[in-house]
């Protein structure tokens, strides 16, 4: 594995993109809803050669009638399709892996689920990047969305779970004052040594 990793994606002599020279991986990135999961997602991977960006999300909207949505009042079928989420997350990344991308996912994964989420990955190298900024900058970051995913689970909630009940699993980055291309450009620089799970870098 060679590295300019934190070099953006620039143009050779015949308009061509150069990318980072990175082995290929799958990249799992999760954080509290409004930390930028989605937005630096996308931008990593533009910046990476043969990529593919897995919205979590996405799993969930495709339910048209029986949906049951995680909140404060989440029952056993909320919880059921969460697992079955993450698990469909899980699955589509490995297939694409196995097609020769490098997969970007993202979704919200906090507590025991994150833990039960990379156990159903099966391709490695698997780097898992947590985006943790402060509950005053996920607040205000909320405070302009047009949506509200969680609706109850307030945002003080979901980061109690993030910091006291999600395993300090892979590489953590407080983005609280960083911009998308920043965490970007940290990502690049340093998960595929630090965020790796389950082994070490060759």
């Amino acid at each position: 594995m060679t590295s300019s990793p934190k070099a953006s994606s620039t143009t050779d002599e015949h308009g061509s993109p150069e990318f980072p020279q990175l082995e290929q991986a799958i990249i799992l990135i999760t954080g509290i809803q409004a930390s930028g999961k989605s937005m630096v997602a996308q931008a990593l991977a533009e910046r990476l050669p043969r990529s593919v960006h897995v919205r979590g999300d996405q799993f969930r909207r495709m339910v048209v009638n029986g949906r049951a949505d995680m909140t404060s009042a989440a029952g056993d079928e909320a919880v059921r399709q969460l697992r079955l989420r993450h698990q469909l997350t899980a699955h589509v990344s490995d297939d694409y892996f196995q097609a020769g991308f490098t997969v970007v996912a993202q979704d919200v994964i906090l507590g025991e689920h994150l833990a039960h989420t990379i156990s159903q990955i099966r391709s490695t190298p698997l780097l898992v990047v947590v985006l943790a900024p402060g509950p005053d900058t996920v607040l205000a970051r909320e405070a302009v969305r047009a949506k509200n995913a969680y609706d109850t689970l307030t945002v003080q909630m979901l980061d109690k779970v993030l910091r006291e009940e999600t395993a300090r699993l892979g590489l953590w980055i407080d983005t609280s004052f960083q911009t998308p291309a920043e965490t970007v450009d940290e990502i690049l620089a340093r998960a595929w040594t630090e965020a790796r799970i389950g082994e070490t870098p060759a």
